[in-house]
Order: structure tokens, then C-alpha cells, then sequence
């Protein structure tokens, strides 16, 4: 299913979405020097096994990239003009290399655009479970959407 318009939305809706993901060890050490991060806690085996967690965490921005990603096909898709902004990204769990994430998103909120006529700017929630159904990130995020084709 293609993004919906802005007009399609309506506050309170929830998407399930169906794509679900394993993230791996490839996903970690790739994005981490992608991203320019070298932090021993996402690429260094030796020492994440000297943390509480005892193996290396996802990089949480690519968490966060994911969690927006998997909502993607169900909600913006073709429709949206931009991410506006990200609020209240919280990490209530870790992510390790071997976990399955799904995603929800809630519509929170939506309003006309004042500077944009025919937009409309849509703020979702994304919240991601592991595969043992527990939440490890939410946020909230602002989308400019466009509204309907006349």
C-alpha cells in the first residue's frame, strides 16, 4: 500500500505494520562507520563483553532510522514532502544484533499547513517491539504531508 495523504489521516488511527526486520552484526559495524561512529560499545566485542550488556548494542540512530523505515510503506510513502522534526525519542530497551523488530505508529495529531496550502503536517507516533514483544524505541515525529491531487 502506497503513503496516504494528509486528508486520510485521522487522529488516533494505528497502523500494525506488516515488514518486520533481524537486524544483524553487518547492520551495526556498517552503519556505525558510515555514520563516522567508533564508539567501542556498537564495534568492539572484547569490550562490550566488559559492559553490563556483555555484547555489542545496536547504534541506536540506525534503531531509529529503522523504527521510521519499517512505518514508511503504510504511511508516507510517495506522500510526504518532509520530515519536519523528531521529538521524545526514548530507548526503554536495548537492541542486539540477532532481534526482530516490528513497528506501530499512532496518528497524533493533524493540521492544516498555514504556509503550505494543500499540506498538512501529521504527528505520528512510532513506538518498535523485539521479538519478545517489548517496546525498545519510540518517538514522535512530524511529518509535511501532501494532501490530496485535485
Amino acid at each position: 500500500m502506497a503513503g496516504l495523504y494528509f486528508d486520510a489521516f485521522e487522529v488516533g488511527q494505528v497502523f500494525r505494520h506488516e515488514i518486520r526486520r533481524t537486524v544483524t552484526e553487518a547492520d551495526n559495524v556498517f552503519f556505525s562507520a558510515m555514520t563516522h561512529n567508533p564508539a567501542a560499545i556498537h564495534i568492539d566485542h572484547e569490550y562490550a563483553r566488559s559492559t553490563e550488556f556483555g555484547r555489542p548494542l545496536m547504534n541506536s540512530m540506525f534503531t531509529l532510522g529503522l523504527l521510521v523505515g519499517l512505518s514508511v510503506q503504510d504511511t508516507t510513502l510517495g506522500t510526504t514532502v518532509g520530515n519536519l522534526g523528531f521529538q521524545d525519542v526514548t530507548f526503554p530497551r536495548p537492541v542486539f544484533a540477532g532481534d526482530t523488530l516490528r513497528a506501530e505508529t499512532t496518528v497524533l495529531d493533524k493540521r492544516a499547513s498555514k504556509s503550505r496550502p494543500g499540506q498538512g503536517i501529521v504527528t505520528f507516533e512510532h513506538r518498535a517491539y523485539n521479538q519478545r514483544d517489548e517496546e525498545v524505541i519510540r518517538c514522535r515525529r512530524l511529518g509535511l504531508m501532501l494532501g490530496t491531487p485535485a
